[in-house]
C-alpha cells in the first residue's frame, strides 16, 4: 500500500474523534484525582501522604508500560493494542470506583496506569496512518490540543464530581466514554492493515528498566517528604535506580531486539526533538503545577476557582490547533516552535510581576496568552522528532519520546516543588530577620508581644516568602524557554509535502 495514501476509515471524522477521545480520557485521568485526594484519603481512613499513592501508582506504572508498547504493537497490531488498552482501562476504572480500601485503590490505579500506557503513542501511530502525509501536522496538532486541554479539564471536572456527587464518579465517568470509543474504533479500523512481526520480548531489559524507573519515580515523589539525601532510603533508592538504568542502557545497546530502541538517538532530529520536547514539556508542566498550588495555598482560591483561573490556557489551542494542522506542512516547524518558546517565556515574565494584589482576571489573561504558545508547541516539536522516520520506527519513536517526556515531567514535578518550598524558606528567614526592635517599621510588632500580632506578622511573612519564591520560579522557567530556542535550529528542516 502506498504509504502516502494510507488506510481510510469509512467515517473519517468519527474515527479521528474516537481515537482522540480515548487519549483525552487517559490524559484526563492523570490529573482528575488530584483535587479529590483529601476526600479519598478521608473516606479511606488514611493520611494525605498515603493518599498520594493514588497518583504515584498511576504515574509509575504508566511510565513502566511505555517501553513495551512498540513491541506489543508489532505483535498484535496498533488497533488491537489501542482497543485492548482501552478495554482494560475501562475495567480498572470500574474497579477503582468500587474499591473499599486504599490498598485496593492503589493496586487498581497501578493496573489502570499500566493499561493506559500505549494509548498516547498508539494514537500518534493510528492518526498518522489514516491522515495523508501532507496532513499529518493536523493529526499531531489535534493530539497536542488534547494533551493541553486534558490536564486543565481534569482538576475542574474532578472537583465538580467530588463536590456534587462522590469521588468514585471520577473513575465511573470513564466507562461510557470508553465503551463508545472502543465500539467506534473497532468498527472503523477493523480493516486497518497489519503484518505481525513476531520477536522475543527483551525480558531482561524490561525488568531492568521497570525497576530503575519505578524506584526513581518513588524517589522523586517521596524526596521532598523525606528531606532528600538526608534520608537513607532516598540515598539507597537513588543508587539502585542509577545502577539499574545504567545497566539497562548498556544492555539495550548490545541486545539484538531491545525493549527500547536507543539507536533512534542516532537520528539527529529525533535526538534533539525529544530533548526539546522533554525540557519544554517539563517547563509547561511546572507552570501548571505551581500556579494552582500558589493560588490555593497563598491566595485563598478553592480548587475549583484555581482550576478556572488556569483553564483559559486551553481556549486558544482549541481554535488555533486545527488551523495550524491545515497549514503546518507549508511552515517551518522550527520557527513555530521558537515562537512557542517566546510566548511561553513571555507569560512567565508576566507572572514574575505578580504580587498579592493580582486579581483573577489578570491571572486568567496571562493563561489565555500562554495558550498561543501551547498551540505552537506540541505539533511542531512532534513533527520535528518524527519527520525522518517511517514504518515501525514511528511506533518505536512515539513510545520512546512519550516515555522520556513522562519521566521528565515527573522529575520536573519534584524539582519544581523542592525549589519552590526551599526558596520560600530562605525568603522567610531573610524577611523574619527584619522583625526586630531596631527596625522602625517592625518595632511596634515586637513591642506589642501579642501572640495574635506575632502570628499575623508570621502569616504575612510566609505569604510574602512564597510570593517571592513564586517569582523566582517563573524567572527560572522564563530563562529555560529562552535557552531552548537556539537548539531548535540545530535540527534539520522538516520537508513540506503537498
Amino acid at each position: 500500500m502506498d504509504e502516502d495514501q494510507g488506510f481510510r476509515p469509512a467515517n473519517f471524522s468519527l474515527c479521528v474523534f474516537a481515537i482522540s477521545l480515548g487519549v483525552f480520557m487517559q490524559v484526563l485521568d492523570s490529573t482528575i484525582a488530584n483535587v479529590s485526594l483529601s476526600t479519598i484519603a478521608g473516606n479511606m481512613g488514611v493520611s494525605l501522604n498515603q493518599g498520594t499513592w493514588v497518583i504515584t501508582s498511576f504515574t509509575v506504572c504508566n511510565a513502566i508500560g511505555l517501553p513495551v508498547t512498540a513491541w506489543l504493537s508489532r505483535q498484535i497490531g496498533e488497533v488491537h493494542l489501542y482497543v485492548g488498552s482501552l478495554a482494560v482501562f475501562v475495567i480498572t476504572s470500574f474497579l477503582c470506583g468500587i474499591s473499599q480500601s486504599m490498598t485496593e485503590l492503589v493496586m487498581f490505579r497501578a493496573l489502570q496506569g499500566l493499561a493506559s500506557a500505549p494509548l498516547y503513542p498508539m494514537s500518534q501511530v493510528l492518526l498518522m496512518s489514516i491522515f495523508p502525509r501532507a496532513k499529518r501536522p493536523m493529526a499531531l496538532a489535534l493530539l497536542g490540543m488534547v494533551a493541553v486541554v486534558g490536564p486543565i479539564v481534569g482538576p475542574i471536572l474532578g472537583g465538580w464530581l467530588t463536590y456534587n456527587y462522590t469521588w468514585p464518579w471520577i473513575f465511573f465517568i470513564n466507562i461510557p466514554i470508553g465503551i463508545f470509543t472502543i465500539s467506534v474504533v473497532l468498527s472503523q479500523m477493523k480493516e486497518h492493515p497489519h503484518e505481525p512481526q513476531k520477536s522475543r520480548l527483551d525480558y531482561i531489559g524490561f525488568v531492568g528498566l521497570a525497576l530503575g524507573v519505578g524506584v526513581l519515580q518513588v524517589v522523586l515523589d517521596k524526596g521532598n517528604d523525606l528531606d532528600w539525601f538526608s534520608n537513607i532510603w532516598i540515598i539507597a533508592g537513588s543508587v539502585f535506580a542509577v545502577i539499574m538504568l545504567v545497566f539497562t542502557v548498556i544492555w539495550e545497546l548490545t541486545d539484538k531486539a531491545p525493549i527500547i530502541n536507543l539507536r533512534l538517538f542516532t537520528n539527529w532530529n529525533f535526538c534533539f526533538g525529544t530533548l526539546l520536547l522533554t525540557l519544554g514539556y517539563a517547563g509547561f508542566f511546572s507552570i501548571n503545577l505551581i500556579l494552582p498550588q500558589w493560588l490555593q495555598s497563598q491566595m485563598g482560591y478553592t480548587a475549583l476557582w484555581a482550576g478556572l483561573a488556569v483553564a483559559p490556557m486551553g481556549i486558544i489551542p482549541i481554535f488555533l490547533s486545527p488551523v495550524l494542522g491545515k497549514i503546518g506542512n507549508r511552515l517551518d516547524m522550527r520557527q513555530l516552535s521558537a515562537m512557542a518558546f517566546v510566548v511561553i517565556a513571555s507569560s512567565c515574565y508576566f507572572r514574575a510581576t505578580f504580587n498579592h494584589s493580582v486579581d483573577f482576571e489578570s491571572i486568567a489573561w496571562v493563561q489565555l496568552f500562554m495558550g498561543i504558545g501551547i498551540s505552537l508547541f506540541f505539533m511542531p516539536i512532534t513533527n520535528i522528532l518524527l519527520a525522518e522516520l517511517s514504518g515501525p520506527e514511528i511506533a518505536d519513536a512515539a513510545s520512546l519520546s512519550t516515555f522520556i517526556r513522562t519521566i521528565g515531567a515527573s522529575f520536573a514535578s519534584s524539582l519544581t516543588t523542592w525549589i519552590w518550598t526551599r526558596n520560600a524558606s530562605v525568603h522567610h528567614s531573610v524577611l523574619a530577620e527584619q522583625i526586630s526592635p531596631y527596625n522602625p517599621l517592625a518595632s511596634s510588632v515586637v513591642q506589642s508581644g501579642s501572640p495574635s500580632t506575632l502570628a499575623y506578622a508570621n502569616q504575612t511573612i510566609t505569604q510574602q516568602a512564597y510570593m517571592l519564591s513564586t517569582i523566582d520560579l517563573f524567572q527560572i522557567l522564563m530563562w529555560l524557554f529562552v535557552f531552548l530556542i537556539p537548539f531548535l535550529f540545530i535540527t534539520r528542516p522538516v520537508k513540506a509535502h503537498s
